[in-house]
Parts: structure tokens; C-alpha cells; sequence
């Protein structure tokens, strides 16, 4: 890994991703009755919980409505967590104020043309293998891993590692 990336994610402070095609594959199941289900990877919360432990806060933004985010969110103790989030940047800068860092020592991952204004604006703009081109040109460095196999998971290892070595 580049020595100037590891020094991005060495200084992090908030780690943001978004749902759909991040923290799942971005399929979207539907039962007969019409509910609405995704899969998310256990080892992506592990993850996001090493990073929280590590002192990074993680915060969840998307533009999806589904219970089953918030569900998951609390299961992994996440306090940050917007739903329906059409301006994600609005967001992002209102949770940055909250926790009184700037926009340099965030990191966000996104896959899609609805997270490039964020991935644009943050200090340390992450990709998965599997998003868009667009995603993938604005971010410094695109996982190996697909969307909801394992991405984030790579993610955080990656932050913990910098973090080891500041």
C-alpha cells in the first residue's frame, strides 16, 4: 500500500459507508409477502467493531429506507446511522460538526454515483471492486473484494494496520 494512503488512514477519525452495494452485494431479496431483505457479512461488522474499538467512529449513510440497516446497526452498537439520505454530504458534514472533526479524517466508501459528491469532498475516498466506474475514479484506493463480501472487512484491517503504525 502506498505510504501516502496508509498516512490517510492513519489519521482517521470517522470511517462512513454506505449499504447497498458496500455492506451488501447490492441485490435485494423479496419475500412472497413483499418484504424486502439483504444479506450483510459478518465479518464486515467484525470489522467495523475492531475499527470502533480502535477509536475510529463508524457511521452508516444511505440513501436506502430499510429497517433491516437500523437493525443491523444496532446489533453492531453503531450510533451513527442515517437513513433515506438523499444529501449525504449534508449528513456527513452535520455529523463531522457534531464530533468536531473536519472532512480530512474521513474516510467514506462508496459505490455509486450517489456517493461521488462525499467521496469527492473527504479526505480518504474508498471504492469496492464492484461499483461504478465513477466510484472507483474519484477513490484513492478500490478494495479487492466485492461489495458485501468482505470489502469493508478489508477496509478496516487496512485502517488498523495504519493505526498500528502511527
Amino acid at each position: 500500500m502506498d505510504e501516502a494512503i496508509k498516512a490517510r488512514l492513519g489519521a482517521l477519525k470517522l470511517l462512513s459507508v454506505d449499504t447497498d452495494g458496500v455492506l451488501t452485494d447490492g441485490g435485494l431479496y423479496y419475500t412472497d409477502s413483499g418484504d424486502e431483505m439483504r444479506k450483510f457479512n459478518v465479518k464486515d461488522g467484525m470489522g467495523m467493531q475492531m475499527v470502533r474499538d480502535a477509536g475510529v467512529e463508524v457511521a452508516i449513510i444511505t440513501a436506502s429506507v430499510s429497517p433491516s440497516i437500523g437493525h443491523r446497526a444496532m446489533r453492531l452498537g453503531l450510533e451513527h446511522v442515517y437513513l433515506e439520505t438523499r444529501d449525504k454530504m449534508g449528513a456527513l458534514a452535520e455529523l463531522c460538526g457534531k464530533l468536531g472533526i473536519t472532512l480530512d479524517q474521513v474516510a467514506h466508501v462508496g459505490d455509486d454515483v450517489n456517493d461521488l459528491p462525499v467521496l469527492e469532498a473527504v479526505g480518504c475516498p474508498l471504492s469496492v471492486a464492484d461499483a461504478v466506474d465513477a466510484a472507483k475514479a474519484a477513490a484513492i484506493y478500490v478494495t479487492i473484494k466485492n461489495g458485501g463480501d468482505g470489502a469493508v472487512r478489508e477496509i478496516c484491517d487496512l485502517i488498523l494496520a495504519a493505526k498500528a503504525e502511527a
